[in-house]
């Protein structure tokens, strides 16, 4: 009755695009105890904080990441499949959300300092609905790794609930060299703690 007062389209109508932005938004908003706490709009903040859990899981328990394929922010096409045989660090972010501004200097000199070791970095970006804010955030901070370009939030919800999925922003994943989801922080990162998750899983074989 209120949807269709104020003239919104039944849901019906709805455009796949907007639903995966809902979807998206519950997702990243309605993580219950393991996951992250949407801010209050009178907090003056709008990213969804994380609990600071930083999880790690044994090889014998590890699952396989969902297929992250698609345009990149610079207009690319990447397949993190085609990283296979390499650690991957999966980074979920946005240009509007200021963790994500206070990580990333550190995301950016680890991906350098560790590519020689088989690292590679792959960004998300999310809720940034026009790509040029993005690219602005990436050339500001000289990041030297592709971001797909997810603006609906379709890549994150691949994530099978109740895994190890990505519930916050920023959040960072971590696949081992198979492909399996190896570590999940929930929060912003530092140079210390990021190497401590990343090094050794470059070191298994």
């Amino acid at each position: 009755m209120f949807l269709r007062a104020i003239g919104f389209p039944g849901r019906s109508r709805l455009s796949a695009a907007a639903t995966a932005a809902v979807a998206c938004a519950l997702l990243l908003s309605g993580c219950g105890g393991d996951g992250g706490q949407q801010q209050s709009s009178g907090s003056g903040k709008n990213y969804v904080e994380g609990t600071g859990a930083v999880t790690r899981v044994k090889p014998a328990d590890r699952e396989p990441a969902p297929e992250l394929s698609g345009e990149t922010v610079d207009g690319k096409r990447l397949d993190v499949a085609d990283y296979r045989g390499e650690v991957v660090v999966l980074n979920v972010w946005g240009s509007w959300c200021p963790p994500c501004r206070a990580e990333m200097p550190h995301l950016v000199k680890v991906a350098e300092e560790t590519e020689d070791q088989g690292v590679r970095f792959v960004g998300i970006n999310t809720r940034d609905l026009d790509r040029v804010p993005a690219q602005r955030f990436e050339d500001e901070y000289e990041v030297p790794y592709p971001s797909l370009y997810d603006p609906s939030g379709k890549l994150l919800l691949r994530f099978p609930k109740g895994s190890l999925n990505p519930q916050a922003i920023p959040s960072t994943l971590v696949l081992d060299r198979e492909g399996r989801i190896a570590a999940r922080a929930l929060k912003p990162l530092g140079e210390e703690e990021l190497r401590s998750i990343i090094d050794p899983l470059a070191e298994e074989k």
